[in-house]
């Protein structure tokens, strides 16, 4: 490793980083440098791995590893000690000449670090909290940084981490406990749950302290977040699901990432041999907005997967399944029906239902205006009443699933056309 130059080590540590999917800038403070003191911005651009905060923003970040280089032997890890990989490792002050260097050339507006276990927790937690101390106090630094933080360090060192990072995040690494014992036996589902309660309990206490005081300072302003492997291990999407909501209820959770297994070279036997299809994990994040953004409880979510299997179907959303598994619930009126019932209609979002909530103070509306509103009525029309239309028929057909999923007829393109 002592041979390597930057930009070997760049090449190696940035592409070691990309199996670590919590690179997300949202919920953050905004900064900037147009004061004339110190360097950086939170504000959007272009980059190297772009993050999109809530208003649409998209933020460019480094994203590396400190190394990856790894005391811990974890089954699923590309990077565990066992595995035959090349090894690279940065000093503190070569991630902070980098992050200066990419901004300041209008490559990045932040950082993304994480790291392999080196020497030992503690002493890894010590070097990835000092990139952050060195670029905010030495360099004054007013970017993002989202540090990945290690939970068996000492909660000091991870306190601090707060103070400097606009997010932190802690991987629970898998769904169940049975399955993190089984294939990272050196991490602890304790210990980790620890380490998310305490950054919990700091970034609640820092909030209201700012809220009485001026001077308090900001801790993980951008809150914390996590991530959870998915088809590593024998968890169901309803085990997925119901471990997300616990993270969300219980640690205050921003975001609950899902990042699909893929195998790595010399694999463990254990491991299974193909990956999970990548439509599994965009269920689960489908499932994830249900709760988060539609109203629907954990319950509702895992009632939509299979009775038999526990795991969600491919080949439709959640939402649908959720609605043709409960058909009694359906139709409802457009024109009566509250605003929780509307958010359970396949085919209509939030921004669509306020729509609707709105529209309907004034005047009955039709069917053509709810067409206006969605992408696809085919898909809307069984599931609702509106002023000029009930679905009498198409409500109590065996195949309603062909008819939502329906595709369009081909239709031959004109070379002149």
């Amino acid at each position: 490793m002592a041979q390597l130059d930057v930009q070997q080590k760049l090449e190696i540590l940035a592409d070691a980083a990309k199996y670590d999917a919590s690179c997300s800038s949202s919920g953050t403070s905004k900064r900037n440098s147009r004061d004339g003191k110190g360097v950086g911005s939170t504000d959007g651009g272009m980059g190297i791995c772009h993050a999109y905060a809530p208003d649409g923003r998209c933020i460019s970040l480094l994203k590396i590893l400190l190394t990856n280089s790894c005391i811990f032997d974890c089954h699923y890890c590309i990077n565990r000690k066992s595995s035959n990989v090349r090894r690279a490792r940065f000093t503190a002050e070569e991630v902070v000449r980098l992050t200066l260097s990419f901004y300041k050339r209008n490559y990045i507006e932040g950082l993304f670090l994480s790291s392999g276990i080196i020497r030992s927790s503690n002493y890894t937690m010590e070097q990835i909290v000092e990139v952050a101390r060195s670029l905010r106090e030495d360099h004054h630094f007013r970017g993002y940084i989202h540090l990945k933080t290690i939970p068996d360090a000492d909660p000091e060192l991870v306190h601090q981490a707060g103070l400097y990072a606009d997010r932190v995040s802690i991987n629970v690494e898998l769904p169940t406990a049975s399955g993190l014992k089984r294939l990272a036996p050196e991490k602890s589902d304790v210990r980790i749950a620890s380490a998310m309660g305490e950054m919990k309990t700091a970034i609640v206490d820092t909030a209201d302290a700012s809220k009485r005081y001026k001077s308090a300072p900001k801790f993980a302003p951008a809150g914390q977040s996590t991530q959870m492997i998915v088809g590593a291990d024998a968890a169901t999407d309803g085990d997925i699901v119901r471990k997300a909501s616990t993270l969300y209820d219980r640690f205050g959770m921003r975001r609950v990432y899902y990042s699909a297994f893929s195998p790595i070279p010399d694999a463990s036997a254990i491991l299974p041999l193909q990956r999970p299809p990548l439509m599994r994990e965009h269920r689960l994040y489908q499932s994830d907005w249900l709760i988060r953004f539609y109203d629907y409880s954990t319950a509702d979510v895992v009632a939509a997967a299979d009775d038999a299997t526990g795991m969600l179907p491919l080949d439709i959303d959640p939402k649908l399944a959720w609605a043709l598994k409960f058909r009694g619930s359906f139709p409802v009126d457009v024109n009566r029906a509250p605003r929780e019932m509307l958010l359970r209609v396949p085919g209509l979002g939030v921004k669509a239902v306020d729509n609707i909530l709105t529209a309907r103070r004034w005047r009955k509306l039709h069917l053509a205006d709810v067409a206006r509103l969605t992408a696809s009525i085919t898909k809307v029309r069984p599931f609702l009443i509106a002023e000029d239309w009930r679905p009498v028929a198409l409500s109590d057909r065996a195949d309603l699933t062909s008819v939502v999923m329906a595709k369009p007829k081909p239709k031959q393109m004109e070379l002149f056309g």
